[in-house]
């Protein structure tokens, strides 16, 4: 291993967030860019993903999920990163120090800037709080894409499927090219998660979809034998299956900020930053789903490339430190804000706009108010996972000394 104190900036996480940093980085002369992944093969969750479409902003081309890894990791190399494979970082200390773990033994690693790009997780059935017997069977699209693409083995052949999301689109179609035909499709909502005409792709593979249903029961021995439905109209309803397919309801990979010195976000479950991507301790960064569950690859990768050329700001010294801090409130309504402060003086954002996700569909307004003062509304409908973009220009358009921005999304009554 190369001298720890050689380093400029250490990227945890070697997804697209993470190489499109390093990309960045290298694009604006960071001489020593490095990036720790835990796995075996840099690239991240497109590489257990065997369809299109990724790549056609980054690459201008449709590629697979493991093609358009392979075009990933090539450009970092390309661009002369250093990628560090079965490196596990275990903490997160002040000022830039790693502690990781390799086969070969633990050491720490300190480096000027840390951009964290940890990513998500799908929600385990434990986190579901599901209920029933324990057989083998019950998996989610992460485990079911590496069996399929990576180990090539088939974990059931009659799944039942859970959730709509654009992930659940993906699982299905991984399943249909193994062979596997999915039961059914089960979705607590009253409608799908994912747009149209998205949504309508189960249908073209003639699998049927219940809306406004919930898996109650698990019911098998050695592997699962069939699931019990709650319907909307509370009868329930027993199918046979060979397994469970959970899909989806994401999770930022942050076991190693909540363990850390490092401000965590209770709404987004990812570290507190400001619009500059920047964490409580301005020696890290953060990007890619690790902020938020979740965006696609090409978002991720974006966003990734924005944050690494903010840190490449700060390295030479552009990025002005923060003099105070305007919190984001996040009010009824709303399930999470990104990010959560807004750092003064501001510079050209990296973050041009505040993510936000709804906690139930409706419609009505989203407004941001501070001290009883509204800076910006608009009327719209919402929907759950689906991402809402507050231009953060209009809110420092507003001027002033305020200390807190509160974001709230009131309903239409009876809507």
């Amino acid at each position: 291993m190369s001298d720890p104190a050689s380093i400029d900036v250490a990227i945890v996480g070697g997804g697209p967030a993470g190489i499109a940093a390093a990309l960045a980085l290298r694009a604006r002369g960071v001489e020593r860019v490095t990036i720790l992944e835990r796995e075996q093969v840099a690239g991240g969750v497109p590489r257990h993903c065997g369809h299109p479409p990724f790549g056609m902003r980054e690459f201008h081309r449709l590629l697979s999920g493991p093609a358009y890894a392979e075009k990933l990791r090539q450009a970092a190399q390309d661009a002369g990163v250093d990628i560090r494979l079965n490196t596990t970082v275990t903490a997160l200390h002040p000022s830039g120090r790693l502690a990781i773990t390799t086969p070969v033994g633990t050491s720490d690693v300190s480096a000027r800037r840390v951009i964290l790009a940890t990513g998500a997780r799908e929600m385990s059935r434990a986190g579901r709080l599901m209920t029933g017997d324990r057989p083998v069977g019950v998996i989610t699209t992460g485990t079911l894409q590496q069996s399929i693409y990576i180990e090539h083995l088939k974990p059931f052949r009659r799944p039942v499927i859970v959730g709509t999301e654009l992930v659940s689109l993906s699982a299905a179609l991984t399943c249909w090219k193994a062979g596997i035909r999915p039961v059914a499709i089960v979705e607590m909502a009253l409608r799908p998660t994912a747009r149209r005409p998205l949504d309508l792709f189960p249908r073209l593979l003639g699998i049927p979809t219940h809306y406004g249903a919930d898996v109650i029961d698990i019911k098998g021995r050695s592997r699962v034998e069939a699931v019990t439905l709650r319907l909307s109209d509370d009868s329930t309803r027993e199918l046979a299956c060979d397994g469970v397919l959970l899909t989806g309801r994401f999770l930022p990979e942050s076991a190693l900020v909540r363990l850390s010195h490092l401000g965590l976000d209770q709404g987004s479950g990812g570290p507190l930053i400001d619009q500059f991507g920047r964490c409580s301790d301005p020696s890290y960064f953060a990007a890619g789903n690790l902020l938020r569950p979740i965006e696609t690859a090409g978002w991720s990768f974006r966003e990734g490339s924005r944050i690494g050329a903010v840190v490449a700001d700060d390295l030479d010294g552009r990025l002005p430190a923060a003099e105070r801090m305007i919190a984001i409130a996040r009010g009824a309504g709303l399930k999470l804000t990104v990010p959560q402060y807004i750092a003064l003086p501001s510079a050209k954002a990296c973050l041009e706009q505040i993510q936000l996700r709804a906690e139930a569909s409706g419609t009505g307004v989203l407004k941001a108010e501070s001290g009883g003062r509204v800076l910006w509304q608009k009327r719209m409908s919402v929907l759950p996972e689906r991402r809402i973009l507050l231009p953060l220009a209009a809110l420092l358009k507003a001027g002033g000394t305020m200390e807190t921005i509160s974001i709230s999304f009131n309903k239409d009554e009876g809507r």
